[in-house]
């Protein structure tokens, strides 16, 4: 049969998943009386929730085409720059990817990122303009972006002569001309088998058997399943196979257990296995990740595997040790945090997790805080009870010349003209460098700069506070460059709860003229932990338990009933980027709790005074 091994990458939100959906259904994966849902891809519950594709996942479709019955096997990969470790893994396994732009958004930061690393591999990608039935769609200019954008990229002369085709996933249809209309997504589908060469590797069906393991997770029935392209040989149940890792070394020797092939949205059992050229998922081995080979015990050379971009933040991830510890969460104790982060860091190559030099503490370090987030929020729904520290940007020093280097992101905002002064002001104020601002159609402002990672840490709030929810901001890393001083950031100082107890209804009614509050009536706090933001520029220790006094002559019933603000409860992240150094945001399975480091209010005056 032929076969065609492809991948879907894009900046996030340009369709990837809308588009697998549409190829999926047309390709009659589902019966005609199947319920399906929206966006079937995105099968982890945090997916559904974000609306963004966080792991990267394969499927099959049968295309009866031009070319003959073709089986194709698609990997949908995530836009975020944070999840780009899947990307570059991914794109080891393909011989071909399709490149999704918004006809409306054009070129953005993640667009660079993983066109760069297709083009790096040799790649020759499909231009697949999307959305072009959006109302300010402009699919010549954004062709015309793409072509510069591969240019600039060292694309050659092979790459640069890509194919493109126009389509709207949502409504499923594509077509090589604006002027021909078409009712399906045959054209797509047909310039993906026309375009993507047939797997090199098949002609390796005769040789011993030998795969890099792309993707790793865990089957509760069948232990850990590793996924990849098969690149020579035929991967049977049974078949004895040994473990290497990139420098040769072996790790375990085992038995396939379990062949599972992907057919649509199903991975399948394969009893008679899977040839060379072919992605399919193996069970059997243990200790075996991503990265290593697995291979005919008569082999013992490792196949060459993707170097990893690093991490560029970092936090640490501590035993909860508040006055409220314990109480929601099962999983407490620093040796099932430590597992639990150690195999996280196996399955995600862009995770690192090292020992801290503080107690029952760990260096996690990944490549943004959204990844950060969504890693402690699993944890949160798995019982674990955490204090996370703020995030860090991860330095260099340069080998030649000594000097500290700090992450820089390229930054892409579309905001509404009337805010675009209030962005530059506030960006340049925190060491961003202006590259570029021009229109982006109606009434909007594209504003384009290149900023130190750090500085972004805790701006997203505030930019959307100042652009009144209306604007975008993009960011991916760039490069390293040399340290660019100190940040000003500006935030407000905190409200702090002076003792333990559950706060009074009297209480936070006074305290509302000092700020926002971050608590409601009747939550438990302790002394220490932060419940709201003060309105000037220090912290303030307060006691949100004090009640009404009442005497013969002010009954409890004579007064107004107090009408409280509802409290500005912050999301995971928002907490994550708001806290200071020396403050820490307490995970529960139920409660997210912004504290200080130093619970007692003279431990902290002495230590400030310490440290000036």
């Amino acid at each position: 049969m032929n076969l065609r091994n492809i991948a879907i990458i894009a900046h996030v939100d340009h369709g990837k998943t809308t588009l697998v959906d549409a190829l999926l259904a047309q390709s009659g994966v589902f019966r005609a009386n199947e319920a399906t849902v929206e966006r079937a891809m995105d099968s982890n519950d945090q997916e559904r929730e974000r609306g963004i594709t966080i792991l990267a996942k394969c499927t099959s479709v049968l295309w009866n085409g031009k070319a003959g019955e073709t089986r194709i096997n698609i990997i949908d990969t995530p836009g975020h720059a944070d999840f780009g470790g899947e990307v570059e893994r991914i794109l080891g396994m393909v011989d071909g990817c399709v490149i999704l732009i918004d006809a409306e958004e054009g070129v953005m930061p993640q667009t660079k990122f993983v066109l760069g690393k297709a083009l790096k591999l040799g790649l020759r990608p499909i231009l697949c303009i999307n959305k072009v039935d959006r109302p300010h769609a402009d699919p010549d200019r954004v062709h015309n972006e793409a072509f510069d954008l591969f240019a600039a990229m060292g694309a050659s002369e092979e790459q640069l002569d890509f194919p493109h085709i126009y389509a709207s996933g949502k409504n499923g249809w594509a077509t090589m001309d604006l002027n021909t209309p078409s009712e399906n997504l045959a054209p797509l589908f047909d310039l993906i088998v026309e375009h993507v060469p047939a797997p090199a590797v098949q002609k390796n069906v005769d040789q011993p058997f030998q795969m890099l393991s792309v993707l790793i997770e865990s089957d509760p029935f069948l232990g850990r399943l590793l996924t990849g392209r098969v690149q020579s040989g035929k991967a049977v149940p049974g078949l004895a196979i040994k473990a290497l890792n990139r420098d040769g070394v072996e790790i375990e020797r085992g038995r396939i257990t379990k062949v599972l092939a992907f057919r649509g949205l199903k991975r399948q059992p394969i009893d008679e296995g899977t040839e060379a050229g072919d992605i399919c998922a193996i069970a059997g081995l243990s200790k075996a990740t991503v990265a290593d080979t697995l291979c005919d015990m008569s082999l013992d050379t490792a196949l060459p595997a993707q170097p990893i971009d690093p991490p560029t933040i970092s936090m640490t991830v501590s035993v909860n040790d508040s006055p409220l510890a314990g109480r929601e969460g099962t999983k407490v104790q620093s040796r099932v945090i430590r597992e639990r982060l150690l195999k996280e860091a196996e399955s995600n190559v862009a995770i690192r997790v090292t020992e801290s030099a503080e107690k029952d503490a760990f260096e996690v370090a990944g490549r943004g805080e959204l990844q950060l987030g969504v890693l402690i929020e699993n944890m949160r729904r798995e019982g674990f009870e955490v204090a996370i520290s703020r995030p860090r940007v991860v330095f260099k020093t340069d080998e030649e010349t000594g000097e500290k280097m700090e992450p820089i992101e390229d930054v892409v905002i579309d905001v509404d003209e009337e805010f675009t002064g209030i962005v530059i002001e506030k960006l340049s104020a925190r060491k961003a460098e202006l590259k570029d601002m021009a229109p982006s159609g109606a009434g909007k402002q594209r504003v384009v700069l290149k900023a130190p990672s750090r500085s972004l840490i805790g701006y997203q709030g505030e930019f959307l506070t100042d652009t009144r929810g209306s604007g975008v901001l993009n960011r991916v890393f760039s490069h390293y460059e040399g340290y660019k001083g100190l940040i000003d950031q500006n935030r407000k100082g905190v409200l702090v709860s002076n003792s333990d107890g559950e706060t009074a209804s009297y209480a936070l009614w006074n305290l509302e003229e000092r700020g926002v509050m971050f608590v409601g009536a009747g939550e438990k706090t302790y002394m220490g932990m932060i419940i709201g933001e003060n309105s000037r520029s220090d912290d303030l220790d307060v006691n949100p338990m004090k009640a009404k006094q009442l005497t013969n002559v002010r009954a409890s019933g004579k007064d107004e009933a107090v009408r409280l603000t509802p409290p500005r409860r912050p999301t995971l992240e928002q907490a994550i980027a708001y806290i200071e150094d020396d403050e820490l945001v307490e995970v529960t399975p139920k409660s997210i709790r912004l504290r200080k480091k130093e619970l007692n209010p003279s431990f902290r005056k002495k230590r400030v005074k310490v440290d000036a």
